[in-house]
């Protein structure tokens, strides 16, 4: 990329669903191309028609590009994929999840080639995307198949930011997933992002125990005395401030979290129901991988699709989410590339107003 403004990708996730509603909605703001030259990767057909439902949208233009590589800054554009021969509001269907797929990997190879920053992503309903193409349980699954990296995911907001240690798995299979070296590793992949991503200089994680009461010492469940803490004890002892196991109602219901930059939950659930109640307006990092790429906290919602009634606010800070950490990134790896040559130059900058002092004097 160009010092130019960053490119984000957004990608139209279900037609059927509120996706094309909650972009139009925040791409609708005339300041959004002074920050960045937002990209949409869809069905115009789709697009228009969800404009014909938002009266303020009359004299919003949106330009055709074959890529990319051909936008326009100052200007939303509109890569064309993922057609489907009719929008119906609030259906589920194979023809809409092939067509949420067919826009999320247009936009992704474009991540990859280097014509994107960032990708956001609209809501698509996990079942209708299920094809000999798509297999995955979700978009973070899937941005770890296509992208370098080990995939988190962190849902964040001004408030509160939380990582998991399972994301898509039935009840009955956390357990299992749930190892000393998965949390180990976790651990220093929400550090790092507390780090990178949101400039956390020293981050303070809270983990969540997996049982209730945090196990009651073994009386509840063993996970906590022989997975849990010892993965914490070999974090802390690695330099990274977590604490815990802590019973995850008890955290919450304190407001204890105020205290962590970040917390580590054990499943989705466990996290994503306080992070919702606290933060309805929230958004979903996928982080641990070489690109980013992030979400509104919300689903299809195929109840209230093309009513004309769904909130945007998740999807606005999604996308303006995507644009603080394309910049943060940089930024950190600017500050911590080679500082000995720098060092070098303030020691001998010192030294020079030094001797300038001295021959004055």
């Amino acid at each position: 990329m160009t010092e130019n403004l960053l490119k984000i990708g957004i990608t139209q996730g279900d037609p059927n669903g509120i996706g094309w509603e909650v972009i139009l909605k925040t791409i609708a703001n005339p300041l959004l191309t002074e920050l960045c030259t937002p990209i949409l990767y869809g069905s115009e057909a789709a697009m228009n028609f969800y404009r014909q439902t938002i009266q303020e949208l009359d004299s919003f233009e949106v330009v055709k590009v074959k890529s990319a590589a051909e936008a326009e800054e100052g200007k939303v554009n509109l890569v064309e994929c993922g057609a489907l021969t009719q929008v119906e509001p609030g259906k589920a269907s194979k023809e809409a999840g092939a067509a949420a797929v067919e826009a999320l990997c247009k936009a992704t190879q474009e991540l990859k080639e280097g014509e994107l920053d960032a990708i956001v992503t609209a809501p698509f309903d996990k079942e209708m995307v299920q094809s000999e193409r798509f297999h995955y349980t979700g978009h973070t699954e899937f941005f770890g198949a296509e992208l370098e990296g080990e995939p988190m995911m962190i849902m964040c907001s001004e408030r509160l930011r939380v990582g998991l240690v399972t994301k898509h798995l039935p009840i009955a299979e956390i357990p299992r997933h749930i190892t000393h070296e998965k949390i180990l590793q976790d651990l220093r992949t929400l550090k790092k992002s507390l780090k990178e991503d949101f400039g956390v200089v020293e981050p303070r994680i809270a983990v969540l125990a997996l049982n209730p009461h945090a196990g009651d010492g073994g009386l509840l469940g063993s996970e906590e005395q022989e997975i849990i803490r010892p993965a914490i004890n070999e974090a802390y002892a690695e330099g990274i401030l977590a604490f815990g196991p802590f019973a995850a109602d008890g955290l919450f219901a304190s407001g204890s979290y105020t205290k962590y930059d970040g917390v580590l939950a054990m499943y989705h659930d466990q996290g994503l129901a306080p992070f919702k109640t606290l933060s309805p307006d929230g958004v979903n990092l996928t982080t641990g991988l070489s690109e980013v790429r992030t979400s509104p906290d919300h689903g299809t919602a195929f109840d209230i699709a093309g009513r004309n009634v769904a909130d945007p606010q998740s999807m606005h800070n999604a996308l303006y989410t995507a644009i603080d950490i394309v910049r943060n990134r940089r930024a950190y790896a600017e500050w911590s590339a080679n500082p000995l040559p720098k060092a070098e130059r303030e020691r001998t900058r010192r030294d020079q107003e030094r001797a300038d002092r001295q021959r004055s004097e």
